[in-house]
């Protein structure tokens, strides 16, 4: 499921995200999503989430649905 959709994604699933900084190379980080920081219901792009672990990225794919 990818993670343009903001009421697909709560906190605690685990995701993969693009980093601002990987966004040209594509390179994904798992992670599990602490905050959402996208306000609007959805995004093009993929939902802007921070991780954990402190990372803030937006959501390419949900690896497991509560």
């Amino acid at each position: 499921m990818n993670g343009q959709i903001r009421a697909d994604i709560k906190p605690g699933m685990t995701v993969l995200i693009v980093l601002k900084q990987d966004q040209p190379t594509g390179k994904l980080t798992k992670g599990i999503v602490k905050d959402i920081l996208t306000k609007s219901p959805k995004h093009p792009h993929g939902i802007k989430v921070r991780l954990t672990s402190g990372a803030v990225g937006r959501v390419k794919e949900i690896l497991n649905e509560e």
